[in-house]
């Protein structure tokens, strides 16, 4: 019997986006091309939240303005990972932003929340 690596089932090797991310990549892209956006970067940035507590955003993204917020990808909410986005944003100067994928039927597009 072969040894399986320690991820969760389900979860993607570090630095390769989800179908869900991928999808928002691309209204980045369009966003971008708006002039709306002027830079983003998957898991560009990486919050410390306590001694061997770290939080790593899908999404990095520099608005037009000059504001730079950090972008979370859901397809729905797990683990503990509304937890860390919340202290995250009480612990740094950033708006972070929860993005959700609507469904097809409720005609697309994404749900944001901010933190």
């Amino acid at each position: 019997m072969m040894a399986r690596g320690l991820q969760a089932l389900g979860r993607l090797k570090v630095g390769a986006m989800n179908q869900t991310e991928a999808a928002y990549a691309r209204t980045l892209e369009l966003r971008k091309a708006a002039g709306e956006v002027t830079w983003y970067k998957f898991e560009g940035l990486k919050f410390r939240l306590a001694d061997n507590t770290f939080y790593t955003p899908d999404f990095a993204v520099l608005l037009a303005g000059g504001v730079l917020e950090a972008h979370e990808v859901k397809g729905h909410w797990q683990d503990d990972a509304r937890a860390k986005i919340k202290i995250a944003a009480d612990m740094y100067p950033l708006r972070f932003i929860a993005v959700q994928a609507l469904p097809k039927k409720l005609g697309g597009g994404w749900k944001t929340e901010e933190f």
